[in-house]
């Protein structure tokens, strides 16, 4: 799972600042989504809105062009888990939909992803992104100087099983991000502690929980982006990109200043 001699980037405190103001326009732009999320909207709407929002902001787009990607954002419905692309599909009530966001700010990255209910969604439906998002901020909590990184797979997976039986994606995991947005290191969703590089300050990871309401089994649609869940279950996707710094886990995507500290949770 983690190679002997993977490269890590390592920035500067400078560097951060900069990936930081990155990490606010992806915030920025995933909350004014968010609030268009509604029935009757289709996801291709939601790429206009981004697509706005990052180019007032000043910004580049990471994901558009990326080996062909051909929208601003990622918008996966339902049982589709990660890289749907936007287009005519109009929202209906009772959808669940993963927004996933990356933004570039002086050639550096940021990314980030939540999932919006659709109107009224079930209880098991909103429970499985509240899930979802409560193992992503364990696996933030995790991301401190000293620390493993496979501490923060095990923090993610210990939280998820805890909360019921959840399908946690294997094949599909967080990264390092700085200067490209896929960088070394891997960062799993599951694993024992103890393992992987130690993390020191000035790495950069984006955590990215994917799980599903019954089997993790998946497969890759025919546009060969989409990853759905072979069950047809329920999915959720929460992300953050985070700093490791001396002072803690510091969430560049946030929309304010948060650190991911004990007490610290969903902004």
């Amino acid at each position: 799972m983690f190679r002997r001699r993977e490269h890590i980037e390592i920035k500067s405190d400078d560097q951060l600042q900069v990936m930081r103001a990155a990490g606010l326009v992806v915030a920025q732009t995933l909350e004014r989504v968010r609030q268009l999320v509604a029935p009757g909207v289709t996801t291709a709407d939601l790429d206009d809105c981004a697509a706005a929002m990052i180019s007032d902001a000043g910004a580049a787009p990471s994901f558009l062009g990326y080996y062909g990607f051909p929208a601003h954002i990622c918008t996966s419905v339902n049982d589709e888990v990660v890289h749907g692309i936007p287009g005519a599909r109009v929202l209906q009530e009772g959808d669940l939909i993963s927004i996933d966001c990356g933004a570039i700010v002086d050639g550096w990255h940021g990314d980030a992803a939540i999932t919006v209910a659709v109107g009224q969604v079930s209880g098991d439906s909103q429970r499985l992104s509240d899930v979802t998002q409560a193992s992503l901020w364990a696996g933030l909590r995790a991301a401190r100087v000293g620390a493993r990184l496979s501490d923060i797979g095990h923090a993610i997976q210990t939280s998820i099983e805890a909360a019921g039986d959840y399908g946690i994606l294997e094949d599909y995991v967080g990264h390092g991000i700085g200067s490209a947005m896929h960088l070394e290191p891997s960062v799993p969703n599951y694993g024992k502690p103890g393992r992987g590089p130690r993390l020191v300050p000035g790495m950069a990871l984006a955590i990215e929980p994917m799980v599903t309401a019954g089997s993790a089994k998946v497969h890759t649609m025919s546009d060969d982006w989409t990853v759905v869940a072979s069950d047809g279950g329920m999915s959720a996707h929460w992300e953050h990109s985070v700093a490791i710094t001396q002072a803690g886990p510091w969430v560049l995507t946030a929309l304010d200043e948060v650190w991911a500290t004990p007490s610290g949770g969903p902004e």
